[in-house]
């Protein structure tokens, strides 16, 4: 038998999903973010909107970090 004490189901990607907002607007994300592009710089996860993704898609294909924007 098993026990769960670090928390509930609620406590996983789902909260996560809730509480993310675009690294350079701050829209928060609403329900699950399928078209939000995902960018990892320094070793940190960073989430951006569709807006921001569209208006900066030539700096990201050239794997600028954000900071260039």
């Amino acid at each position: 038998m098993t026990s769960d004490a670090g928390g509930s189901d609620e406590d996983g990607p789902a909260k996560a999903a809730r509480t993310l907002a675009c690294a350079r607007c701050g829209t928060p994300a609403e329900g699950l973010r399928l078209t939000w592009t995902c960018s990892v710089e320094n070793g940190v996860r960073r989430y951006f909107c569709d807006t921001c993704s569209r208006e900066n898609l030539r700096a990201i294909e050239g794997r600028l970090d954000s900071s260039w924007w």
